[in-house]
């Protein structure tokens, strides 16, 4: 089993889940943060840690699109493991719905 990170992320991107992984399987992209399925150790402890609930375990309804979007991505952005601050208005868009329509394929910077 593994979690994974859903479109609530999307413009949030809160990293305080990305402190409390014990095997640092946090990846960043520009707009949003992913989770290597081959690294999560399905400890859950991150879950109660996202501001915007965007964390879930692969056994949710619809969670195999979301898994396969984390792997892919995992490859190709950074490996973040630090505390940064959240975007500006993040707040403003925790409550925001479907936000795939915002998503970015670019990378974030990475751990600085």
């Amino acid at each position: 089993m593994t979690h994974f990170v859903n479109d609530k992320c999307i413009k949030c991107k809160y990293t305080d889940c990305v402190v409390v992984c014990p095997v640092d399987c946090f990846y960043e992209g520009e707009n949003m943060l992913v989770i290597k399925p081959e690294e999560c150790i399905d400890c859950g402890v991150c879950i109660e840690e996202c501001p915007a609930g965007a964390i879930e375990p692969d056994t949710v309804e619809g969670a195999e699109e979301w898994v396969e979007l984390n792997a892919k991505y995992a490859e190709i952005w950074p490996n973040i493991t630090e505390l940064k601050p959240a975007p500006e208005d993040a707040d403003k868009w925790k409550e925001v719905q479907n936000k795939m329509r915002y998503f970015s394929e670019q990378p974030g910077m990475g751990d600085v």
